[in-house]
């Protein structure tokens, strides 16, 4: 028996399946691979649904999708998500256009999706999109997804996905303008820990000047997922396409702006990398991670600096993981989903200070143990940089002092190479500070310039970048500011 609350969600939920079929605006094909059949019945199930459906198709067979979508090697992946679309959106042109053409927004919407079952109980996920015209005849305009299905049971997750699906449609038909407002509405009815998205692409003219990783940022705001992925190109990816059973150096920090110490502990920490079992010949995965409390400032969002730090780090051939994980043990934990494989952390004396500041762990049953029992899982290690201290003291990971009660942990964790020292490094870069360079930059002093790579120096200059007070810029918005 449905509860009030259970009537309510589904009352709005077709209220805009609804609204779509009785417009008669859309017209198109649903077609899935899995566990993504609910988005259509709510289509079918509220009535009106020969004026926006035209066609249906589940090819839940292999044999049967690879006749019809081409063969692939994964089925639940974004290239079969695509060739879904275009083979139906394609044919939606070649057999209506002539007659409908005129008065009708063709689209297609696919998902493939591997939801739990009797057999599986590893990670649910999918990939859905909606390709589609903004206008009659128009190009195609797309969206297109990634989402983990966080429940326990199959038609649970269904369920949320069919609600998800209409969402989806639903913003992408009235707030295509607002994109922003077209994300936030992707959770509608949908309680926290439901679906989480990772990564999400707009694409094509009704979309003209966003910029996906603003969108991919959005989405941590929104508290969609707890992060997001970008190229050195720009391009947003997904982790797991991403991550999938490579070793993995990843560096955080700020970079505001990057320093020559910023590269010479990632190289100092890479070299002892390529060195340890399991990591083959060739360069390891290597990630420059920024958190969330590192782009707020005054509580808000900066964009421009965002874009400019992405920008700086993107310039230098670096992939950059934006996250909403503070603690180590947490980023540790989300790397692990996606690769069995080593995993290096690069860091500075302030930070391993950090990791040994029992403060941080008060959430923790366990404390401080607990948490660095998930921070040393197998394969992961930390290289650490020395530090010249107020006093002129040179600290390293040998010399470096934690509480008396704390003394022998951190001792085993030194004698067994989970915590190691960076030896290799220019001893000249130790005293140059972020901190100092952003004071020199504003103060237009260009001793700064000997202190970052020439490439970043570049940004810094062309685009004029850190002279404004800390808070200015813009506060978070939909836009495309480079």
């Amino acid at each position: 028996m449905l509860t009030g609350m259970q009537h309510e969600i589904d009352a709005r939920v077709e209220s805009k399946a609804l609204r779509i079929n009785v417009e008669k605006r859309f017209y198109g094909t649903f077609a899935d691979i899995g566990a993504g059949q609910e988005v259509a019945r709510h289509f079918f199930s509220v009535g009106g649904a020969a004026g926006t459906i035209a066609k249906t198709i589940s090819a839940y067979d292999m044999t049967f999708s690879d006749a019809i979508y081409g063969a692939g090697d994964r089925y639940v992946s974004r290239a079969r998500l695509e060739t879904m679309l275009s083979h139906e959106f394609d044919l939606l042109l070649e057999r209506l256009d002539g007659v409908l053409g005129a008065d009708r927004r063709f689209f297609a919407f696919a998902d493939t999706v591997a939801a739990r079952s009797f057999r599986r109980h590893d990670e649910s996920h999918g990939w859905m999109g909606l390709r589609f015209q903004h206008e009659p005849r128009a190009p195609f305009s797309e969206i297109i997804l990634h989402v983990r299905m966080l429940d326990d049971e199959n038609l649970v997750q269904q369920e949320a996905l069919g609600i998800f699906g209409v969402n989806l449609f639903y913003g992408a038909a009235y707030h295509s303008g607002d994109a922003r407002a077209l994300i936030k509405s992707l959770s509608d009815d949908l309680r926290p820990g439901r679906i989480e998205v990772d990564m999400i692409r707009f694409s094509g003219p009704a979309f003209e000047g966003i910029d996906n990783r603003i969108m991919n940022l959005e989405l941590i705001v929104q508290g969609l997922t707890q992060s997001a992925l970008f190229r050195p190109d720009g391009e947003v990816v997904q982790a797991a396409d991403a991550f999938y059973k490579k070793p993995l150096l990843v560096e955080r920090g700020s970079f505001r702006p990057v320093t020559l110490v910023t590269n010479d502990m990632l190289d100092g920490a890479l070299r002892m990398f390529e060195r340890e079992d399991g990591v083959p010949d060739g360069r390891p995965e290597i990630l420059m991670e920024i958190t969330m409390q590192n782009l707020l400032a005054g509580g808000e969002l900066d964009l421009r600096d965002f874009l400019d730090r992405v920008d700086m780090l993107t310039s230098l051939g670096r992939t950059v993981l934006i996250s909403n994980y503070g603690e180590f043990y947490r980023l540790v934990n989300f790397l692990t989903r996606y690769t069995a494989g080593p995993i290096g952390l690069p860091l500075g004396i302030p930070s391993l200070s950090e990791i040994f500041t029992e403060k941080y762990y008060n959430n923790l049953e366990g404390g401080i143990l607990e948490a660095l029992g998930r921070l040393f899982k197998k394969n992961v290690r930390l290289y650490v940089y020395p530090y010249i201290s107020a006093n002129g003291e040179l600290v390293d990971c040998a010399n470096f002092r934690v509480a008396p009660h704390l003394k022998h942990l951190y001792a085993h964790l030194l004698e067994n190479g989970s915590i190691r020292g960076i030896e290799d490094y220019h001893p000249d870069y130790l005293y140059i500070r972020s901190q100092h360079v952003l004071e020199l930059v504003r103060k237009g002093d260009h001793a700064w310039e000997k202190m970052v790579p020439p490439q970043v120096a570049a940004i810094i200059k062309e685009r004029g970048l850190f002279h404004a007070e800390e808070g200015e810029g813009n506060a978070l918005q939909v836009c495309s500011e480079q």
